[in-house]
């Protein structure tokens, strides 16, 4: 396949068709975020967008069930586009069960709820949302360009369109003296966003970033170990979706854990709590990473 730049996809989309509609995210200004950095927003061509899922649908046909569309906030495409991918897809992919992309709370607000509907209907089903923290003070920090509340009215108005969310948040994004503040908040906004599917990662100070430049001043401090281990306890034990499967299965975090949120909390609790006392071991550094 046709690829411009890194590609990144979520780590449940592993054994999806990747296709590369657009370059880079449009926003690309989050603070900790260097994944889009060395690239230029822009929408491809759709000639070549259609070119790329012929080549895929000749090459693996049938075999394709999941198409995540790239890169940052491919949600960012206009209608006229998202239908000509959608029907694209469909008619290439006999097996195909969904559709998915990143989103951000700004994407889907742009969108209005007969967009978004029509947009669940037509295959798009599974959005990836990052607000990454609950907490404001750090959402403005991180420069991620919406508030809490405006990722509350996205999940709404995602879930009101008949389409599955699922919502990222990182540990350690409120450095030190936000730690607790963070934590708290995100889960609150875990619960508000109610989402089918709930995640979280740990913040990795990548070089060259404004975060890491902040680091650097003064100005950011990551936290250490146990306490991010703690944010996640806290996390954990106050988000009250109504049935969210919840991982941590992402590369970068030291303690891989899964289970259902709240039917499963006093066990993702304790297996916290066993990793704080030294019983539960953690992953090491070698095998940690974005």
């Amino acid at each position: 396949m046709r690829y411009e730049g890194k590609i990144y996809r979520p780590p449940s989309e592993a054994d999806a068709y990747i296709l590369q509609a657009t370059i880079g995210c449009s926003w690309n200004k989050c603070t900790y975020c260097d994944m889009y950095r060395d690239k230029k927003f822009a929408v491809r061509s759709m000639e070549e967008v259609l070119a790329d899922i012929k080549l895929a649908a000749a090459t693996y046909g049938a075999d394709v069930q999941k198409v995540f569309v790239a890169d940052g906030d491919a949600l960012i495409l206009d209608m006229a586009s998202w239908r000509t991918i959608l029907a694209a897809c469909k008619d290439a992919f006999p097996s195909l069960r969904r559709v998915s992309c990143y989103a951000m709370a700004s994407n889907i607000l742009e969108k209005s709820e007969a967009e978004l509907t029509e947009l669940c209907t037509s295959g798009l089903t599974q959005l990836y949302i990052g607000p990454e923290s609950g907490d404001d003070p750090t959402l403005k920090r991180i420069a991620k360009g919406s508030t809490a509340q405006d990722h509350v009215e996205a999940a709404q108005r995602a879930h009101a369109a008949g389409m599955k969310t699922s919502v990222i948040f990182l540990l350690g994004a409120g450095g030190i003296e936000r730690s607790q503040e963070h934590a708290l908040a995100s889960a609150e906004l875990a619960t508000a966003m109610n989402p089918r599917f709930l995640s979280a990662l740990t913040l990795t100070v990548v070089p060259g970033t404004p975060i890491a430049r902040a680091e650097e001043k003064g100005l950011f401090t990551m936290p250490d170990i146990p306490t991010t281990l703690r944010e996640l306890r806290t996390f954990v034990a106050n988000a009250n979706p109504a049935d969210s499967i919840f991982r941590t299965n992402h590369a970068s975090n030291r303690l891989p854990i899964a289970g259902r949120l709240p039917r499963d909390r006093n066990d993702i609790v304790a297996a916290i709590d066993g990793a704080l006392n030294g019983d539960v071991p953690l992953r090491p550094d070698w095998q940690r990473g974005l």
